[in-house]
C-alpha cells in the first residue's frame, strides 16, 4: 500500500480558492479509486470528492460545482481545487487511496475565515 501526503492547505478568505495536493509514495495507476475525505470538530466525516483510474469525479452535493477533483497518475499524485469557499468547508482534508480504503493520508488543514 502507498503511502499519502498532503499538501496546500492554509487560511483563505470566503471566496477564495486553494488547491490540495496528495502525493503518493507509488504508483497509483492501478488504485481503482481515491478521495478527499474532510472532517470537522463536531461535524460527521463528509467523502468530498472520489476520483477513479480513468479519472472520472463524483462530489458530495455541498461542494458540487465549486469543487474540482483530478488526479495525474504519471505524477503520482491527486489534487482538489477548492473555489468559492466558505466558512463551512473549513476543516482537515485527508487523502484516501482505494475502494475499500487502504491508505489514509495525515491530513492537511483548511481555515476559511475573514
Amino acid at each position: 500500500q502507498v503511502q499519502l501526503v498532503e499538501s496546500g492547505g492554509g487560511l483563505v478568505q470566503p471566496g477564495g480558492s486553494l488547491r490540495l495536493s496528495c502525493a503518493a509514495s507509488g504508483s497509483i495507476f492501478s488504485i481503482n479509486v481515491m478521495g478527499w475525505y474532510r472532517q470537522a470538530p463536531g461535524k460527521r466525516r463528509e467523502l468530498v470528492a472520489a476520483v477513479t483510474n480513468n479519472g472520472t469525479a463524483t462530489y458530495a452535493d455541498s461542494v458540487k460545482g465549486r469543487f474540482t477533483a483530478s488526479r495525474d497518475n504519471a505524477k503520482n499524485t491527486m489534487y482538489l481545487q477548492m473555489n468559492s469557499l466558505k466558512p463551512e468547508d473549513t476543516a482537515v482534508y485527508v487523502c484516501i487511496a482505494g475502494a475499500p480504503v487502504e491508505s489514509w493520508g495525515k491530513g492537511t488543514p483548511v481555515t476559511v475565515s475573514s
